[in-house]
């Protein structure tokens, strides 16, 4: 299985220069890093089933600082941390597009699975990831391995069929090889997680169909399966949003048998699913020198997150999503949340975010 990922990673390095044309002068590019990031201010206010409070707080929930450049014309790369709680690394990428239907990526960024996860969380229709993407993407997964949907490793992506009239291509691709383990920390087995996106764009600008795919193992006392397959539809004009997608996994965990004198684990499949639609409308307002846009926005999730548990909830989301100016963004949701073995509860979120 190593040899098969080295053969894979050689092929990717050993296309690049297939694509590039060797005649091609290099242009004039500003090589001067740019300095951007963003700050987001959370309150969230949990209620039980009559209203009453169980918690409520206010806290810095991203605080992101990012580095990015271009050091040639087909090389580029990006630097990203967070200062919430403690300075952590988010990403950290070399990017080298031969041309627009073949790049290769090294380095620490996001893995390609889900429709919703690559999204910025400062476009996100609602004030966080659903909790389907998040307990199936490597945020705050099920296995209780991985952390900001990332993880180490190298990803070839690219475009393909550029429509001539058009100005997107009917297929884009993500597929890359990682440690299956996290940001910021060193693979614990001796296998490597292949991660994989497809996404369609049949000949109508704004509509995607996706599929991806997740396989891999992770190390809890022995080897676990990581296995994960979702896909989707989205479709944005720039005015009216409308997503869904479904996502399923297969996780294992480690048993010890009673009564055995030796700890020997074997593992024991458990399966979580879930399925989310959003859709919202842009209302554009203000003047041409101060232009401003509000989306009312509604979302459905159900996720469950083991099946033989019957441990599911479903969550009916109405929100307003707001940009009071470019830089600066405001959401404020309320959830109904029902639980299928607890009371159902309510959940209030407002979120401030500025970048720059």
């Amino acid at each position: 299985m190593t040899n098969k990922f080295r053969m894979m990673i050689g092929t990717l390095l050993l296309a690049i220069p297939l694509c590039i044309n060797a005649q091609e002068q290099e242009k004039q590019i500003d090589r001067t890093p740019k300095i951007s990031g963003f700050v987001q201010g959370l309150y969230q206010l949990n209620a039980d089933k009559d209203f009453n409070v169980e918690s409520n707080t206010l806290r810095m929930r991203r605080v992101r600082m990012s580095v990015d450049g271009k050091l040639s014309q087909h090389v580029s790369y990006k630097i990203q941390g967070d200062w919430v709680c403690s300075p952590i690394l988010v990403d950290a990428y070399i990017k080298i597009k031969a041309c627009p239907e073949f790049a290769v990526q090294v380095g620490q960024f996001k893995t390609p699975f889900t429709l919703e996860s690559p999204i910025n969380p400062l476009n996100l229709e609602i004030f966080d990831y659903g909790e389907t993407v998040k307990g199936l993407s490597g945020y705050d997964d099920v296995c209780g391995v991985g952390k900001q949907g990332r993880d180490i490793g190298v990803m070839a992506t690219g475009s393909l069929f550029k429509l001539d009239d058009k100005d997107f291509s009917l297929i884009d691709y993500s597929l890359g090889v990682f440690n299956g383990n996290g940001i910021n920390v060193v693979d614990n087995n001796n296998r490597k997680d292949i991660v994989g996106r497809l996404e369609i764009h049949p000949w109508i600008k704004g509509m995607t169909l996706t599929g991806s795919y997740y396989y891999g193992k992770y190390l809890n006392n022995i080897d676990l399966t990581r296995n994960r397959y979702s896909f989707g539809v989205q479709y944005d004009d720039n005015n009216l949003l409308v997503r869904s997608e479904y996502v399923n996994g297969e996780t294992g965990k480690a048993v010890l048998p009673e009564n055995e004198l030796e700890p020997i684990y074997s593992e024991n499949l458990f399966n979580s699913n879930g399925y989310y639609a959003v859709a919202g409308y842009w209302f554009h307002f203000g003047s041409e020198s101060h232009p401003q846009k509000l989306m009312p926005v509604l979302r459905y999730e159900k996720f469950i997150k083991d099946v033989n548990s019957g441990d599911d909830a479903t969550y009916y989301t109405a929100g307003i999503n707001y940009w009071p100016w470019k830089n600066v963004n405001f959401k404020l949701d309320y959830s109904y949340i029902q639980h299928k073995i607890s009371d159902n509860s309510h959940r209030f979120a407002a979120i401030l975010s500025y970048k720059f």
